[in-house]
């Protein structure tokens, strides 16, 4: 048995990292930052993500930070499935394994200027990204949320334009967050965008960037992280 568990956890090793709880807090009411530590040598990228072991599978984080031996998570605490029980679950000193940093979700330094639209879920990747951008980089953005009280602290902030559906509103299919996208008043020639989120919303926005605005799909960047109905979406 104990030759068992010796090779089960030498299998585990090759495809994770192991990491442990050094913090929790609450964000937000509804965001759980997570701060783990982990190896020095687990370096990323802002706009990466980690695919986490939880009961019933992997589920994917973006990071929202991390240096030095640490990486910090946010979780939205929302519904009932297995990510979120894990993310209520969770105690100081707690083992956690996951796969190493991945994703080509980046910013693109090249842009002309950078657009970000998405809901909660999406400003959890969307944080680092703006922080990584120059000074000098022009910025707009769309970002929805329930209520004030979502609002993660996002650099450039007063750059973005917040969108709030209120509170036990679905962020499905967001009309709201397309129309927030349609009034913003950019240049005439296309930058890059950022769209993260839930799928139906991303699409929605990506038609209109690319069919009434003009914009090349290339310069549409989606990255889908849920949409009601289906698992398995990053």
């Amino acid at each position: 048995m104990a030759t068992d568990t010796a090779a089960r956890r030498g299998l585990l090793d090759r495809f994770f990292v192991r990491g442990s709880v050094a913090d929790i807090a609450e964000i937000t009411p509804r965001m759980r930052q997570i701060r783990l530590a982990v190896a020095a040598g687990v370096s990323w990228i802002p706009g990466q993500q980690i695919r986490v072991r939880v009961r019933g599978g992997l589920r994917t984080y973006s990071i929202w930070s991390g240096s030095g031996g640490e990486l910090e998570l946010c979780v939205l605490d929302h519904g009932d499935g297995p990510g979120t029980q894990w993310a209520r679950g969770l105690r100081a000193g707690d083992e956690v394994q996951f796969r190493k940093p991945e994703g080509r979700f980046v910013v693109v330094p090249s842009a002309e200027y950078h657009l970000f639209a998405g809901e909660e879920t999406a400003s959890v990747a969307f944080g680092p990204m703006l922080g990584a951008l120059p000074s000098s980089a022009s910025v707009y953005g769309a970002i929805e949320v329930a209520d004030e009280t979502d609002r993660l602290p996002l650099p450039r902030s007063a750059e973005l334009t917040w969108q709030y559906r209120g509170p036990g509103v679905s962020a499905a299919s967001s009309a709201g967050l397309v129309e927030a996208v349609r009034v913003l008043d950019l240049p005439d020639l296309p930058g890059v965008a950022y769209l993260a989120g839930e799928a139906r919303t991303c699409q929605a926005i990506r038609a209109h960037l690319v069919q009434e605005r003009g914009w090349p799909r290339r310069s549409v960047l989606v990255k889908p992280f849920w949409t009601p109905g289906k698992r398995g979406m990053e």
